[in-house]
């Protein structure tokens, strides 16, 4: 569940450091029995100002030229607030997070008076100090795609960077507990909206309309948010999920199958010590799912101030070997390995190794498990739903983490590719069954599978031409560059954070525009 990676030349810092001011972080101010949602610093604290015409420069200095394409002319100023909320951990204990609140402004009337509100929710990072204001300095780019596709459009963005990561006072992440980073998302909002009539922007109110979206954790995110929302009765205006792991007990069952994703050894780590610290009983010991030379230090490792390589290449975390290359039993030695889909082959096969993450004891005992009481949507569907009484304890909390259990009753689009080898697109296939299982939402849910073959009057068939292009090229450069396997490698690299979510992204800002 990586974040979204657009390259950014040395000119872009050069051209924003030259229109904004600047500002650190620092902590979060200290109040007094804060209630959640409530703002902690009131006027909220202005980090940078960006004028169009600086942004549009900006935009042009970048090695990915898709994110102009789709994002259009800026119209709009920003102003980029940090916002200081107070919210919950895991288990519920009282914390604080941080986020960006970025304000349209400007003379053209789509910058001012009553505007939208953009909710968007990050992807994976490891990154303890990563913030959503960092407009000049995030290297993955998702601010400034926030920034250029929707608060210069006119929209109102705003993006948490969760409890754990900034100025937060929790130690650990949450990672893909659906109740709190609802909430977290949820108290963000409730922030910004007290936040807006003393920015930069005054001008610039709150409008009514609420989109929500996000990609890959952060497609998670956003779909438990719009579930949470439409539970307490809160107006979803409508949402856009892109790639994320909405079915975790299926897509859980999967990896332990062999099926091993690319990025599972940060995205497991992250998972096991938030699932320990909100539930507290996921396993007795770090050495009862990690194998030794991790197991010590394991639980406060992610999120890091140390890049992920470092951490590789210090030993503390391997950077693929998820399983041991030896089968836990003979009885699964087929998928130890798994071997198919054969696209996704070698993808799971580096997820095998000597000097593996988890420990084969483990891995037997979930797989156990799995066969014993199996999920009722993969492999094999009955239900369509996680598994009714799993019986070890992480495949208990993955059910109680699982998104199969409603059905929105706002529009939704969803979005993703069918060869995604970090979340697999059965995620997506899985909620969709489900929804059509059930009573129809009044608006039907639009799923799009940019990596499929357009039909006659497919409204997206322009987009799947372009990410096929897109692959193409992607694999040609790879073949120039003396790559030998046709350019498949460099393709499945790219695929979840580079060549998918522009397309998805471009989907996404047509489906808000029309509502």
């Amino acid at each position: 569940m990586r974040r979204i990676h657009i390259k950014v030349l040395p000119l872009f810092t050069a051209v924003l450091l030259a229109a904004c001011g600047g500002s650190n972080s620092g902590s979060d101010p200290v109040v007094a029995n804060p209630v959640r949602g409530q703002l902690l610093q009131s006027p909220p604290e202005l980090v940078t100002t960006v004028t169009a015409p600086a942004l549009l420069l900006a935009l042009n200095a970048l090695a990915n030229q898709q994110l102009l394409a789709i994002s259009g002319t800026p119209l709009c100023d920003i102003a980029v607030h940090r916002i200081r909320y107070a919210t919950v951990g895991g288990a519920n204990e009282a914390t604080t997070a941080s986020g960006a609140l970025m304000v349209p402004l400007g003379s053209d009337a789509v910058c001012r008076g009553a505007r939208p509100i953009l909710l968007y929710a990050h992807g994976t990072t490891t990154d303890r100090a990563f913030n959503m204001t960092n407009l000049q300095g995030d290297p993955n780019g998702e601010a400034l795609i926030m920034a250029a596709l929707f608060a210069s459009q006119g929209y109102i963005v705003v993006a948490p960077d969760y409890a754990g990561y900034d100025s937060s006072t929790l130690p650990y992440h949450p990672y893909l507990i659906a109740d709190q980073q609802s909430k977290d998302m949820i108290d963000a909002l409730a922030a910004s909206r007290s936040a807006l009539p003393t920015a930069a922007a005054p001008a610039t109110t709150d409008g009514g309309r609420l989109f929500i979206t996000g990609y890959s954790q952060g497609g998670y995110v956003a779909m438990a948010t719009h579930r949470a929302m439409q539970s307490a009765g809160m107006t979803v205006t409508a949402s856009a999920p892109m790639s994320g792991p909405y079915a975790m007990a299926a897509f859980v069952d999967a990896v332990f199958s062999g099926r091993v994703s690319s990025g599972a050894t940060v995205s497991f780590t992250l998972l096991m010590t938030a699932y320990q610290k909100a539930y507290g009983n996921v396993y007795s010991g770090t050495a009862e799912v990690f194998e030794a030379q991790y197991a010590s230090g394991i639980e406060s490792l992610l999120p890091s101030t140390t890049p992920r390589g470092v951490l590789y290449t210090q030993g503390k975390l391997p950077k693929d070997a998820m399983f041991s290359a030896t089968p836990p039993d003979p009885a699964f030695a087929d998928i130890t390995p798994a071997t198919t889909p054969a696209n996704l082959a070698p993808i799971f096969a580096a997820g095998f190794g000597t000097d593996q993450l988890v420990t084969n004891t483990f891995r037997l005992s979930y797989l156990l498990d799995a066969q014993t009481n199996p999920d009722g949507g993969w492999p094999t569907t009955t239900t369509g739903i996680a598994a009714a009484t799993p019986g070890t304890r992480l495949r208990q909390v993955l059910k109680q983490n699982d998104l199969r259990d409603w059905t929105p009753t706002a529009p939704m689009l969803l979005c993703g590719g069918n060869a995604d080898p970090t979340v697999f697109w059965f995620n997506t296939q899985l909620m969709q069954a489900c929804w059509a299982a059930r009573a129809p939402s009044p608006d039907p849910v639009i799923v799009l599978d940019l990596d499929s073959t357009a039909s006659g009057g497919d409204p997206y068939a322009d987009l799947k031409s372009q990410f096929a292009l897109a692959k193409q090229v992607a694999a040609a450069t790879a073949v120039a560059q003396g790559a030998t396997d046709g350019g498949a490698g460099a393709v499945a690299d790219a695929y979840h954070a580079g060549l998918v979510p522009p397309f998805c992204l471009a989907a996404v800002k047509d489906f808000f525009a029309a509502r």
